[in-house]
């Protein structure tokens, strides 16, 4: 069995439709992109600072086996601009073929052979099967948390379906929600967690329709306070969150410029769905805080005017994840929940180099949805 992996390419459809067939038949639920051209942030110039391109596993040059996603982009690696590589995947047979069980791994070292700065963000704990190999072989390790805030409490306890798994914990949920203590408490933590910060946001978000140079200016007066981040000047931004979304991987989203006192302080992205029958939501209208940027000490006034543009847009709740301890607790002081060790930073040893000392970096590494596969969560 020779095994080639090449570019996706028009004339290999019919074989990933034939993979993906065959990955649904024996129950497995991945599959991977049929199209070549990927919907969000294709490659359309040489000198672009952030594409994405698919990968094929191909055997005896008539079966798909395989493949993987890689999204080059620029950022700022202690001052220096480096290509640092986000990755989705690797899929294959060996999921369920154990012939093909060692594919996932050459699959692995051949992103590596192509883009060393490697590293994914996310994933569904340390057991996951991809951390466990990835560990073996020697990657970085990175927990970073989980942060939510309560709009609806009546909504969030009747139709949160990862909390109502337990009938008895259903029942008290009921129970709390149509009595009004529900709402009583979720009010009670959040006004406990602004209290804490003693901080008062008066920041407004101002809907535009493209990022612009106002957002260079924010991006040259905060990038310099990040030890990791990748670069989010206008061309950039614009390439992430296009005017026209060409996909529909995640809703359309709202580019949000937020100003105090006449004065950029940041951006941000936010999403909003209403979902149905989802496995961790359940038919709650979510909100996700998709991406920001500015100086770590407005993180709070930021997050709480994209916060409060969710609100009012009638979610039932609004969600974000960020690695950046400040950032973490920017969210804090403006009333978000913090669940520890929800996703795992997994850098390549190339990349791990790039950021030593860690234990210092990671005090200073920033990254949101957008940093990696993007918004997949709504």
């Amino acid at each position: 069995m020779a095994i080639r992996i090449v570019r996706h390419h028009e004339d290999k459809k019919a074989l990933v439709e034939n993979f993906n067939s065959k990955m649904r038949d024996a129950g497995s639920k991945w599959g991977f992109y049929v199209d070549p051209v990927p919907g969000w942030v294709p490659k359309a110039a040489e000198d672009q600072p952030v594409f994405r391109e698919f990968w094929l596993a191909i055997q005896d040059d008539e079966e798909v086996v395989g493949g993987y996603a890689l999204k080059p982009q620029r950022w700022m690696l202690r001052g220096e601009e480096r290509t640092v590589c986000d990755w989705q995947g690797p899929v294959s047979l060996g999921a369920i073929d154990n012939r093909y069980a060692a594919l996932g791994l050459r699959l692995v070292r051949d992103m590596l052979k192509k883009q060393p700065l490697l590293y994914s963000w996310g994933h569904g704990g340390d057991e996951e099967k991809i951390v466990v190999m990835l560990r073996r072989m020697g990657w970085l390790m990175h927990q970073t948390p989980f942060l939510f805030r309560v709009c609806q409490p009546k909504n969030f306890l009747r139709k949160n379906a990862y909390l109502r798994q337990d009938p008895k914990k259903a029942l008290a949920q009921d129970v709390l929600a149509f009595s009004g203590l529900g709402s009583v408490g979720f009010g009670a933590l959040h006004a406990a967690l602004r209290l804490r910060s003693l901080k008062r946001f008066d920041a407004a978000p101002e809907v535009v329709s493209s990022f612009g140079g106002w957002t260079d200016e924010v991006w040259e007066r905060a990038k310099g306070r990040y030890d990791a981040v990748a670069v989010r000047d206008a061309e950039t931004m614009n390439l992430i969150v296009p005017q026209e979304q060409m996909h529909t991987q995640w809703p359309e989203p709202t580019r949000l410029r937020i100003r105090r006192g006449g004065r950029d302080l940041g951006f941000a992205v936010v999403l909003e769905k209403q979902l149905a029958a989802d496995a961790r939501f359940g038919d709650m209208r979510v909100g996700m805080i998709g991406d920001t940027f500015g100086l770590p000490e407005d993180s709070g006034a930021i997050a709480h005017a994209a916060f409060e543009f969710l609100r009012e847009s009638g979610v039932d709740m609004v969600m974000a994840n960020n690695s950046h301890p400040g950032w973490v607790s920017g969210y804090e002081d403006a009333g978000f929940f913090k669940v520890e060790d929800r996703r795992v930073f997994c850098a390549a040893p190339g990349l791990q180099e790039a950021l030593e000392p860690f234990e210092q970096t990671r005090r200073g590494l920033f990254l949101t949805n957008m940093d990696g596969h993007g918004p997949m969560g709504l």
